[in-house]
């Protein structure tokens, strides 16, 4: 398998973003989002981890520009390595 073949991986309500490189994030949360929502998922949680918060901003700032995002927000829990956000239904 090349590196340039996508893998496939079960989807979940859960996201975890730190197998994926820096500049694979955008893209690989944007196609999550438009999946989960095809799913009917209403409520997702992204993790992006602590480290230096910019992962963590890349993330809020597709999740206000997807228009299908109703909120978002830290995760429950108080875990700032996390974002949950509500998706309008399809």
């Amino acid at each position: 398998m090349s590196d340039e073949e996508p893998v496939v991986l079960p989807l979940g309500r859960e996201f975890d973003l730190h197998t994926f490189r820096q500049n694979e994030i955008p893209l690989a949360t944007r196609e999550y989002l438009e999946e989960a929502r095809r799913l009917g998922f209403l409520q997702v949680r992204i993790i992006h981890g602590k480290g230096t918060g910019y992962q963590r901003e890349v993330v809020r700032s597709i999740l206000s520009q997807t228009p299908f995002v109703e909120s978002f927000g830290d995760d429950m829990n108080g875990n700032r390595g996390a974002t949950w956000a509500s998706l309008k239904a399809p």
